[in-house]
């Protein structure tokens, strides 16, 4: 579980990005952050694995303070935590193999990584993860030569070799079409939902957010705004988050769940895959 309990950042122009936010995040919960830009929503994720440093209030990851460790106590800890990112953050000359298992840096010693030496157990971890995430006939390719959408399944895999207790993603859609961006949500809530990950998704997309969260937080000037169900929120509450708008002329989510539908890969293909 995630708990944060009266989170503030306050940069020193005297701004606040943050405002005593408080929430709980339990295990297998995918969360999606809202908000209008400059929310707060990309510092919360920031503040949760301490590369924004908050200012006040505390973060607890299952039993461990994380805004009380030290640095060398912190880079232990944020083994537990897979971050994935809105620009993919790969590295361009390396293979979809050599980026999946970077994501184990954090449990081996310098010369190891250095030399790219990994256990044996590990690599046919990332197998099975790239597998798993559609990309087993990619595994020799160079990052630069994929599309978004496989980039982007790259960060996924490499970001659960570390076996995270939560997932902390930041826009992973941004950069995508439609179609795959509603795959890559569907893959996140389903990898969520079968190692029982808490997940934390910063996106500006509502409808993806009604889709595929099972939960929705509202920020708006770094506040709390909104913390309840997808099904609730409605042309008020969104008012509310975002300002005036005729939010009434949204497209139907339902529509939008049957046309992702037909674009889905089947269940059981993907449950074939997990089994692997």
């Amino acid at each position: 579980m995630l708990i944060l309990k009266q989170l503030t950042k306050r940069y020193n122009t005297g701004d606040k990005a943050l405002t005593d936010v408080t929430l709980n995040i339990p295990a297998g919960q995918v969360t999606a952050l809202i908000g209008p830009s400059g929310a707060g929503k990309s510092t919360l994720i920031r503040c949760v694995n301490r590369l924004v440093e908050p200012t006040q209030g505390q973060v607890f990851l299952g039993e461990t303070e994380l805004t009380g460790l030290s640095q060398r106590q912190l880079r232990k800890a944020r083994r537990r935590m897979g971050m994935i990112f809105q620009e993919y953050a790969l590295i361009d000359r390396l293979t979809v193999m050599e980026n999946v298992l970077s994501g184990y840096l954090g449990y081996t010693g310098f010369w190891r990584s250095y030399l790219r030496r990994y256990p044996q157990h590990v690599i046919k971890e990332a197998f099975r993860l790239l597998e798993r995430v559609g990309l087993s006939d990619f595994i020799d390719k160079r990052a630069d030569e994929l599309s978004g959408g496989q980039r982007q399944r790259v960060g996924i895999a490499r970001a659960l070799l570390q076996s995270p207790d939560i997932l902390l993603v930041d826009e992973p859609t941004a950069s995508l079409d439609p179609k795959t961006s509603r795959q890559i949500m569907r893959l996140i809530k389903e990898l969520c939902a079968e190692r029982q990950l808490a997940a934390i998704i910063n996106i500006h997309d509502v409808q993806l957010a009604q889709l595929y969260a099972d939960r929705i937080i509202g920020l708006r000037a770094g506040e709390l705004v909104f913390d309840g169900l997808p099904d609730q929120l409605d042309a008020e509450i969104l008012t509310r988050i975002y300002g005036e708008e005729d939010w009434n002329t949204l497209p139907d989510t339902d529509a939008s769940e049957e046309q992702d539908s037909e674009t889905a890969v089947p269940m059981s293909n993907l449950m074939r895959t997990a089994a692997l």
